[in-house]
């Protein structure tokens, strides 16, 4: 048993607590995954870290060591409580308990994180819309690193990888076995990097484009021509201008 392993479990034991599986509440215990994601963060001396889900606070540390200031947002306020007593000597360190989606929090420059994955996707979104963010190292389960950051006419190409595309640079890096975390979810992870960019493309009306790339990928197999004519129904366009449209489209042979 490798030494944050039993750390974790005595502060748990000692605390009277277990991980909350609906929480997501997956620690951890890798020490040469925690140096990964600090290397490819590469935090400066005067730029602020976010960390997501900060857990029991061993990431929390080894950043509070590295770079200016941390801020770490943990949901569970148990554990909250115990970040503030483990963590109480860093003066780098600014705790927030609450919802990451909810709580007001300082400018930050950078993320690197091991959040809960049940909010992933939506937490990929909250990321691309902050316009002060530099960069994000954070893990996902594997195959949702694989979808963020798919090749096109790959498999895993879709609705996410595109949201994704338009905003920023999208790595998938090292792969996390499942026993890298206690207690183990049921998959391995992956390290995934996400560097804001400007927009490849120009887009007019974003959430039209959204709308647009959501109702192709659920046709995916169909050719473009009959995929989008769903959307262009939606929007108000009789069926044999959509039909028209559709036809006129430069990609109209090609399949979604």
């Amino acid at each position: 048993m490798n030494g944050l392993l039993k750390e974790i479990k005595r502060t748990l034991r000692l605390h009277g607590l277990s991980p909350k599986r609906w929480m997501g509440q997956n620690f951890l215990v890798d020490e040469e995954v925690i140096e990964k994601l600090i290397d490819y963060a590469n935090p400066e001396n005067d730029e602020t870290v976010l960390e997501i889900g900060a857990g029991l606070g061993f990431l929390t540390r080894r950043l509070a060591e590295t770079c200016d200031r941390v801020v770490a947002v943990e949901a569970d306020r148990r554990l909250a409580r115990i970040l503030g007593a483990n963590l109480k000597r860093f003066k780098n360190v600014r705790i927030i308990c609450g919802d990451i989606f909810k709580v007001r929090l300082p400018e930050f420059h950078k993320v690197v994180s091991t959040p809960p994955y049940n909010i992933s996707s939506k937490l990929v979104l909250w990321l691309l819309k902050n316009r002060g963010m530099k960069l994000a190292v954070l893990t996902f389960q594997d195959e949702f690193a694989r979808r963020l950051a798919a090749p096109v006419g790959s498999r895993d190409y879709g609705r996410l990888t595109v949201t994704a595309y338009y905003h920023a640079e999208v790595k998938a890096l090292d792969k996390v076995p499942k026993t890298s975390f206690y207690p183990s979810p049921k998959v391995d992870s992956r390290i995934t990097l996400i560097k804001p960019r400007p927009p490849p493309f120009k887009v007019q009306d974003f959430n039209l484009f959204s709308e647009l790339v959501k109702s192709l990928f659920t046709q995916r197999k169909r050719k473009v021509r009959k995929g989008i004519m769903p959307f262009l129904r939606s929007v108000g366009l009789d069926k044999e201008d959509a039909r028209e449209l559709a036809k006129s489209i430069r990609f109209s042979e090609v399949r979604v």
